[in-house]
């Protein structure tokens, strides 16, 4: 089923909800792939209904380019849905619908969450989220919202988000679903061609040297390996190479007891930005 019209979804979820259905969320901005589709699984194990809604949110690009280079073709994703979960419901919105007549950022306190990594190479880029996430909740009010680690800062900035708003919703975390290669499943990945694909395992492949090498090597130390891996690979330009608290996102050179590490990285290969994240425990 697919609906383009809020108030359409609302009257057909409010008949789900006196039915005693829960409601789960999946937000996309379509280009649908794998990884999406683990994630709707995740969510029906979870809850009764399922909305997956497709909007290219234009709040959230801080980059006019990227946002114009976004790959979209709902027909191809509403087939995709169709194919593997008939059932669930497809929320097609045009920006009026979601932003009305006025398409702004709102302002939102994250506090150290988005003071790294993507907010620091993003500006603006996590208040654009919080902004059609929060209209989202309003609009469908599940239950469950669901979402990837690999957008692992997203995550922890969605949930503080709801915080913030007191919405009435669960957030629930999936982890990052892979090729065979280990490359982390994104939209991003079409604009690559074959041998680009295959050069973009280097990405997982410095997640899991860090990972390897965590317990014996200093932070600074496998930082500078990490560094010197992708100038050995110069198709590609690192952006950024972090090992951060997993509480707070902040970027640290110390090790101290009883705490969580993840490392985040972020890379050009061509023109395509790719990210990624692993726990280093």
């Amino acid at each position: 089923m697919v609906i383009n019209s809020k108030i359409s979804l609302q009257e057909t979820l409010e008949i789900a909800k006196k039915e005693g259905e829960t409601i789960g969320l999946v937000p996309t901005m379509g280009a649908l792939h794998e990884g999406h589709l683990s994630l709707i699984n995740f969510a029906y194990s979870q809850c009764d209904r399922i909305v997956v809604s497709i909007f290219v949110n234009p709040t959230q690009f801080n980059n006019t380019s990227d946002l114009e280079k976004y790959p979209r073709n709902v027909s191809k994703d509403t087939e995709f849905l169709k194919d593997h979960n008939p059932e669930t419901i497809v929320f097609t919105p045009e920006v009026e619908e979601i932003y009305s007549d006025k398409v702004e950022t709102e302002p939102f306190e994250f506090g150290n969450f988005v003071n790294f990594m993507e907010g620091e190479f993003r500006t603006g880029h996590f208040e654009g989220v919080g902004s059609v996430l929060k209209r989202l909740f309003d609009i469908v009010k599940p239950d469950k919202a669901f979402f990837g680690e690999k957008d692992y800062q997203q995550l922890m900035v969605v949930k503080k988000l709801v915080e913030i708003t007191g919405q009435d919703v669960e957030i629930m975390g999936c982890p990052t679903s892979r090729n065979e290669f280990g490359l982390a499943q994104s939209s991003r990945n079409f604009r690559l061609n074959d041998a680009q694909l295959k050069e973009a395992e280097l990405i997982h492949e410095a997640l899991t040297k860090a990972k390897n090498r965590f317990s014996t090597n200093s932070i600074e130390t496998i930082e500078k390996e990490i560094e010197q891996l992708f100038q050995s690979h110069p198709s590609f330009e690192l952006e950024y190479f972090s090992i951060v608290n997993e509480k707070d996102l902040i970027p640290t050179k110390t090790k101290e007891p009883g705490e969580k590490h993840r490392a985040f990285i972020a890379a050009f290969l061509g023109e395509v930005r790719l990210i990624d994240n692993m726990a280093l425990y």
